[in-house]
């Protein structure tokens, strides 16, 4: 019965306009839906055992011709050693380091950095990605034939054909030359070149033709053309005429041309050759293949062979060049040429040391106004009078601390450094030690060569304006600083001031210099912003006199506050000079460096004497941002004398001008020696056993600023401790004073003393400490005070009181300031040698190590991690090794929330090693660890560290992976059968581990979205993984229990997550053959029509095919649902679907074909939904309704109807319900009432109804009566109802191009097989597709893409053609075509014998929507 054109308003929408009452309508409508239907779980279906299978098929699959795709490769994971690559010659761990270190923590550090990196190899990583990441790219073709199509050339009519060649891609060239006369009658002589203006340009063919014209306006007809593709060739030719070349065509003619010059004469005939080779090369290149049986010579016509056969033969070359030249189906696919970087993994990196900006810094002259010949004869240059000593470094004043270690740097000519005596030279550091050995070489490099550095290499890890390059000048003490500065700050005749100055310089060098005194500074900033870009063209500013009383560091972050306040600095005095210092940028491939320790960094020429680059250590900032895990062997303690309070003091009688000599003593024995570790300065020994501080003269209370820096012996004990000395310098030299008090220089005035370490840690920041007058052996065992203690007795100058500030700061790989990672391994080392590690003492040092600073953290990353997981598996309490994950996790995540996630991952990849296997070894970490993971994932524990174990789970699975890797190849269990690699307890932890996560995951997700979501990721990864290791049908199961964690009907995320996981474990390696793609019929199968392929989801293939049948059934399901989660579940297959089309290892087409039979069930998928893909949305022409009723209009102008197939239905009492609560009355089309969809959740969608264009699965198996399976599908879907709502163009086209792939690849005995076995609806259903594929993927023509691409959308239509009859239009065909396939489908349905459902005719008259026809 038709239905009006214009029906009744229905009362649903009538009942809008009262307030509330749509609300109660929609809220009945649901109560109904909801209690008539029910959500029903997908049936669940158990995986094949495949390791089983492959054994009881293990001869089938070995007689398989395509046997690669059913065995996973031997040996499909490797462990490997990778040699650590340092970036020194040498290495950095001192050669006696390992015996001398007894502390667990220092052991452990020098282990972490001279072991070599341990890596699994998984052999075929490469293809378990996505299609994007395959090892042969998925290349865009660099040009594509062009083809002219007939809807196009009223187009090219309106349009240039030059411009039309250049669109085209095409090689185009024009310009004058001159053209020989082609009357062959007429000899060629000079006269008969005529000048023409030739253009080149290619047709829409591809082929070529050279037009020329009079002039060069190339928009009129050419006077004549050259059809280049019968052009055999282009030749010089200066017979005729300089510069001319001749083309010889195929009819032996030739055209013969000429231009102005040699350069422009090759420019055309190259371009004419490219063009040539171009069009021949792929023919030839089949000829040098021996495709073409044709022993002709080129030219040249066998008479022996037959036209017909040269036809032949030409015809199949035709044909084999089409089928070589045609592009993989997926190749001009949007998809495939769409850049996607999200599933790409982050490249993980080896640890390796970095740098923040680096900075050359060069010092080449410091030179000041005052100036004489130091030479006695005066013959020799100019120089300044007296030593000068320079030391550089950086300040920042940003943050209110000095950023680099010091440079020093002397810059004295040669002259000058010989007016300091030989003997203090030697002893200028107060080394005291002559050259006695020669030529001494450090790190195999001669010492001399070190010995005056000149450029310095400073990094800088967070650069910005305010950090300045600071420069402090010292000379040789002579007395006070402004006195001494006098003779410089003058502008005046300097002649006899340069000698009296160079006179009193001389005196005092050989008396006192040994000792210096601070006299200028000057600064420099170092940035133009925070970027790091060098301020090259800034200078140095003037060269400032030291004050006494500002040398600190402090003040002179004071000073450089104030540096760009002009007015400030202008107060400043200035001494007369200038230093000249470059900085520049660091090269890359820098050579002749050293390390802040003098090792030479590889590229090292040792020969090189000169330019030797020294590296200055930076200190870097303690934040964890700034810091990266140590690589390197390294330990310095930098000291810094501050400050002496003597003014008080009564031991002595005169303390004025004081000395500090630092020493570092390993005893405190009466006849200990200093150690020689102390950095010495420029022209002394490069290590030393004292050093001297700046001496201020006649200051009580002086300030210091010296830094002293010292290699720290790889073990510190107890005795360890600095030994400060205080001298009394005499700088007068009376001459009038006897001789015995002029040679005393200094003299003795206290003793300070400071033990390193404190309680095992050193001894780190400001101290202050008192000073003795004497120094009696066993000083260490004497406090301040200590009065009581037996002889000999420390004396305490003035009364013991703190007088000596120091603050020290320690740079060090192998030893740390924090005290809770220093006591965790300090207890774990006393526990294991009282072989007892466990307990609660354990656990309490574990959880003080959440109190560890960020930045140890980081810096000592490898070590901690190492020696935690060592505590997991020794551990014999469960409570340990929970307490030792939960530290994990807190590592973890800190390392995430500082963005530094990268270190973690480069731990697990290159560091991470289990515990060498031995047969008595009961634990082992992946165990331990799975166990701890599901402990922390109970319900009843700390929510927050569960969150963090979700949210940063990959970390654990990544151990968990290789720990079980590792394993298997070192206890050889990598060769046995992969059901007996791991104990069944290990298999239960697994299981146990994944239904822990599933809740997880699929429900507290709107909790912690983030989390919810990495889990899910971590998980899919996991098991892809162990696809490699363990049982593989083990691993369907847990992909099954998985699976049935989610129901139809789910929220959008939950899809999300289920489609996610899918993607990952289905890009595994070798998902083809855990597919098994062969067949499980019983018996020797002869014949391939008796095969028993799958067209459509039996329950026998999900099982047998386990992961495409799992991903086909939730296809299946997820286009029941909307939009999003449809273009989810379509994306999946498609990517996959892609991926084997461009994967190497299966080019072949047979391997292809058997690929095809894996995806067949997806020809019953779309047939199910074929009525969804709406051939009216498809098609860019209008729908001509003239030739149905009204009945069609009404359905369609609902978006959620379409006409129905059949009108078979679940339940007439549904229909009335429903229907009645919308309308208040019975539905009037009682034998096409379209289906009700299964209800969702009880959010608002749940409301929602969707009518049916296809049958009902029950009712599409009771009709397939000659089908090819007589099973029931394996219940893809949660309900037994289907959507009807259109799919996007976009989701069409994704399917169509799935089932275009199937079609193109699969043999054609599968294809075949198909027809003969399918149902005479199926193969209705597979022809209409056939049918929408050439409406969908057909060329619209140049206007109707410009207008689509101009935003106005496919309205070719709305052309003049609309008024032209049908039948006049090539389209006309194509609908008498489906007019006809539809009548057929019509005549079939009314006499199949088989079907038992009675059809009303205007179901049969809409059974099918024909494609409509173009107006």
């Amino acid at each position: 019965m038709a239905t009006p054109t214009h029906p009744e308003t229905r009362k649903f929408t009538r009942g809008l306009g009262k307030p509330g009452t749509a609300a109660e309508l929609r809220q009945s409508v649901s109560e109904v839906v909801r209690t008539s239907v029910l959500v029903v779980k997908p049936k669940v279906i158990e995986p094949l055992d495949y390791e089983n299978v492959l054994v009881q098929r293990k001869t089938q699959i070995l007689s398989d011709v395509l046997r690669d795709m059913l065995q996973f490769p031997l040996e499909d994971f490797e462990t490997s050693t990778l040699r650590r690559q340092g970036r020194t010659l040498y290495s950095t761990v001192p050669e006696n380091a390992e015996r001398e270190a007894q502390s667990l923590f220092v052991q452990e550090c020098i282990k972490t950095y001279k072991s070599d990196w341990h890596v699994v190899n998984y052999k075929y990583e490469d293809y378990s990605g996505d299609f994007r990441q395959l090892p042969h790219k998925v290349a865009r073709p660099d040009k594509l034939a062009v083809h002219v199509f007939e809807v196009d050339e009223d187009v090219d009519k309106d349009e240039d054909t030059a411009s039309l060649g250049s669109q085209k891609g095409g090689i185009t060239k024009h310009g004058w030359l001159y053209k020989g006369n082609m009357n062959s009658a007429i000899s060629v002589t000079m006269r008969s070149f005529k000048r023409r203006y030739f253009h080149l340009t290619q047709l829409g063919d591809g082929s070529y033709n050279l037009n020329f014209y009079k002039d060069e306006k190339i928009s009129k007809e050419p006077k004549g053309t050259i059809f280049l593709d019968s052009c055999m060739g282009v030749v010089q030719n200066n017979k005729v005429r300089r510069f001319a070349f001749e083309l010889k065509m195929q009819d032996k003619s030739t055209y013969l041309l000429a231009a102005d010059g040699e350069g422009e004469m090759e420019d055309w005939i190259n371009t004419l050759n490219k063009i040539l080779h171009s069009s021949f090369e792929i023919a030839m290149q089949e000829k040098r293949n021996g495709d073409i049986h044709d022993d002709d010579d080129l030219g040249k016509s066998d008479s022996s062979s037959g036209s017909m056969d040269s036809f032949q033969s030409t015809r199949d070359i035709e044909s084999r060049m089409r089928n070589e030249t045609r592009l993989r189906l997926f190749t001009l696919d949007p998809d495939t040429q769409k850049l996607d970087f999200s599933g790409i993994e982050p490249d993980v990196k080896q640890y390796e040391e970095k740098f923040g900006k680096r900075v050359l810094v060069n010092c080449n002259d410091l030179s000041f106004n005052l100036q004489s010949c130091v030479a006695e004869n005066d013959e020799g240059p100019t120089t300044n009078v007296e030593p000068f000593y320079v030391t550089l470094s950086l300040f920042d004043i940003q943050n209110g601390r000095k950023i680099s270690s010091d440079f020093h740097v002397d810059l004295n000519h040669p002259s000058v450094r010989g007016m300091m005596p030989s003997t203090i030279s030697q002893y200028i550091n107060g080394g005291g030690d002559a050259h006695s050995e020669g030529q001494r070489l450090v790190h195999g490099l001669p010492e001399a060569a070190m010995q005056y550095p000149r450029q310095g290499v400073f990094s800088i890890t967070c650069p910005h304006p305010d950090i300045f390059l600071v420069a402090r000048i010292e000379k040789v003490l002579q007395g006070g600083i402004n006195h001494c500065a006098e003779p410089y700050m003058k502008s005046s005749d300097s002649t006899k001031v340069a000698q009296k100055v160079l006179k009193n310089a001389k005196l005092a060098c050989s008396r006192l210099g040994t000792y210096r005194m601070p006299f200028a500074w000057a600064a420099r900033p170092l940035f133009k912003d925070a970027s790091g870009t060098l301020d090259k063209s800034a200078r140095f500013s003037a060269l400032y006199r030291q004050d006494g009383n500002k040398l600190s560091n402090d003040d002179m972050l004071k000073l450089l506050a104030d540096f760009r306040k002009p007015e400030k600095m202008a107060k400043l005095p200035v001494i007369l000079g200038n230093l000249d210092v470059t900085i520049d940028s660091v090269a890359p491939d820098l050579t002749n460096c050293v390390t802040s320790s003098y090792i030479p960094v590889k590229q090292f020429d040792v020969s090189e004497r000169t330019n030797i680059f020294f590296e200055v250590e930076e200190f870097v900032p303690c934040l964890a941002k700034c810091s990266q895990p140590f690589t390197i062997y390294n330990n310095h303690l930098y000291v810094y004398p501050k400050h002496l309070k003597y003014d008080s003091q009564k031991s002595f009688a005169k303390a004025r001008n004081i000395a500090v000599c630092i020493e570092f003593k390993d005893s405190d024995e009466e006849d200990a020696v200093s150690l020689k570790c102390i950095y010495g300065r420029p022209g002394g020994p490069l290590f030393t056993k004292n050093a001297f501080a700046a001496v201020l003269h006649h200051q009580q209370n002086p300030e210091f600023y010296d830094e002293f820096k010292i290699e720290l012996p790889t073990q510190l004990h107890e005795k360890h401790h600095l030994l400060f000395t205080f001298y009394h310098v005499s700088c007068d030299s009376n001459s009038k004073a006897s001789t015995k008090k002029r040679e005393l220089v200094e003299a003795q005035v206290g003793y300070a003393w400071l033990p390193l370490l404190k309680d095992g840690r050193v001894v780190m920041n400001e101290i202050q400490i008192p000073v003795a007058a004497n120094l009696p052996a066993g000083y260490l065992g004497f406090q301040e005070g200590a009065g009581k203690h037996s002889v000999p007795e420390v004396k305490w100058v003035d009364g013991g009181k703190p007088l000596l500030k120091v603050s020290t700061h320690l740079v060090s790989t192998v030893y740390t300031q924090d005290q809770h990672l220093h006591n965790f391994f300090h207890h774990c080392q006393s526990a294991a040698s009282a072989a007892q590690l466990s307990g609660g003492e354990l656990v309490k040092y574990l959880k003080s190590l959440h109190a560890m600073e960020s930045h140890v953290m980081i810096k000592f990353l490898p070590t901690t991690l190492n020696q935690l997981f060592r505590v997991l598996t020794s551990a014999t309490q469960e409570d340990v090794a929970v307490n030792v994950t939960r530290v994990m996790i807190h590592i973890v995540a800190q390392c995430h929330e500082e963005g530094l996630e990268n270190y973690l991952r480069s731990y697990v990849k290159f560091v991470f090693k289990t515990e060498p296997y031995t047969s008595s070894t009961n634990r082992t970490v992946h165990e331990e660890l799975a166990k701890a993971m599901t402990a922390i994932l109970k319900p009843s524990t700390d929510f927050l560290t569960c969150n963090k174990l979700l949210k940063y789970s990959w970390y654990f699975f990544e151990a968990l992976v290789k720990s079980m890797a590792q394993y298997l190849i070192e206890s050889f269990k990598v060769k046995l059968s992969r059901n007996q690699r791991f104990s069944a307890a290990f298999h239960h932890t697994v299981e146990t581990l994944v239904n822990m996560m599933m809740p997880h995951i699929t429900q507290k997700y709107k909790d912690n979205l983030d989390a919810a979501r990495n889990a899910n990721h971590s998980l899919a990864v996991f098991i892809k993984r162990c696809f490699n290791l363990m049982d593989r049908g083990f691993m369907f199961k847990q992909i099954n229990n998985y699976s049935n964690c989610f129901m139809p009907g789910d929220p959008k995320t939950l899809f999300e997550f289920k489609f996610e996981f899918l993607r990952v474990v289905c890009n595994h390696e070798h998902y083809v053959p855990l597919n098994l793609p062969m067949p499980f019929g019983k018996g020797r199968i002869m014949r391939f029509q008796d095969l028993q392929l799958d067209y459509s989801l039996t329950d026998d293939f999900c099982k047998n095919h386990f992961l495409v049948g799992l991903l086909l059934r939730e296809v299946t399901a997820a286009l029941q649902e909307f939009r999003e989660i449809r273009q989810i579940s379509i994306q999946v297959l498609k990517n996959l679907m892609i991926k084997h089309t461009f994967d190497d290892r299966y080019t072949s087409k047979s391997q292809q074909a058997r690929l095809a039979t894996l995806y067949l069930p997806l020809f019953g998928l779309l047939q199910e939904n074929v009525n969804r893909l709406n051939v009216k949305e498809v098609s860019p022409f209008t729908i001509n309704h003239s030739n149905n009723n009204g009945r069609e209009d009404s359905l369609l102008s609902n978006p959620l109807m379409t006409p129905p197939r059949s009108s078979t239905f679940l339940d007439t009492s549904l229909h009335k319900d429903v229907f009645g609560a919308i309308s208040g009355t019975a539905s009037p089309h009682t034998s096409s009432t379209p289906n009700i969809n299964f209800v969702r959740h009880a959010d608002s969608r749940g409301s929602l109804i969707s009518t049916d264009s296809g049958n009902s699965l029950s009712e599409r198996h009771m009709d397939k009566g000659n089908s090819l399976d007589k099973h029931q599908p394996a219940a893809t879907l949660g309900s037994t109802l289907l959507r009807c709502d259109k799919l996007d163009q976009a989701e069409i086209k994704s399917l169509l191009m799935c089932f275009l792939h199937v079609l193109k690849s699969m043999s054609e005995d599968a294809l075949f097989t198909y027809w003969n076995k399918a149902s005479s609806s199926d193969l209705m259903d597979f022809f209409t597709l056939v049918e929408v594929c050439l409406h969908q993927f057909r060329y619209m023509g140049k206007r109707y893409i410009a207008r689509s691409q101009d935003g106005a959308g496919p309205v070719a239509h709305e052309r003049k053609s609309q008024t032209l009859p049908v039948s006049r239009n090539r389209a006309g065909m194509m609908h008498a075509r489906l007019q006809q396939l539809s009548s057929l489908d019509n005549s079939y349905t009314f006499n199949h014998s088989k079907c038992p459902i009675p059809y009303s005719s205007s179901n049969i008259l809409h059974q099918r929507s024909p494609v409509p026809p173009p107006q």
